[in-house]
């Protein structure tokens, strides 16, 4: 997976993003997965791994998956998480607070993250941050083409 570099393709222009984050378990510690979804086609547009959760993090995923889609005029779906409103009202980008509907979407994603991971005890074990990221990533790749 790391050879093949996968990651989801950049291009799409949605009008809606669900975006969230979930904790993820890599060994002993706890990391923060961060995705954005297209809720009308269940997309993944955009991954990524980090160590915390802020309103800088949130800011430097909504900064990449900003460089990766044109997404700058779509509304961003979001609950009550902090950082993604700080991040998102930072970056300047429209937001809605929506804990059902069209952002269940990212839910979704990340249900089925967790079920394909419970082999692994519902955590990464044995493996550094990258390679997790790496298996997301291409995770991600998987999902948008089923």
């Amino acid at each position: 997976m790391q050879k093949a570099n996968l990651q989801p393709k950049g291009g799409e222009s949605p009008d809606r993003v669900a975006v969230d984050q979930k904790s993820i378990r890599i060994n002993d510690e706890q990391y923060w997965l961060y995705a954005a979804v297209d809720p009308e086609t269940n997309r993944i547009l955009h991954s990524r791994l980090f160590p915390t959760y802020t309103i800088a993090i949130a800011r430097e995923f909504l900064t990449e998956l900003v460089e990766k889609h044109d997404v700058k005029d779509a509304v961003f779906l979001v609950d009550n998480a902090d950082d993604l409103i700080g991040g998102l009202r930072q970056e300047g980008l429209s937001y809605r607070i929506q804990p059902h509907g069209y952002r269940n979407q990212v839910e979704r994603v990340f249900r089925e993250v967790e079920r394909r991971t419970s082999s692994f005890s519902n955590c990464f074990s044995h493996v550094d941050p990258a390679t997790a990221e790496t298996w997301l990533q291409a995770y991600a790749v998987w999902w948008n083409h089923v």
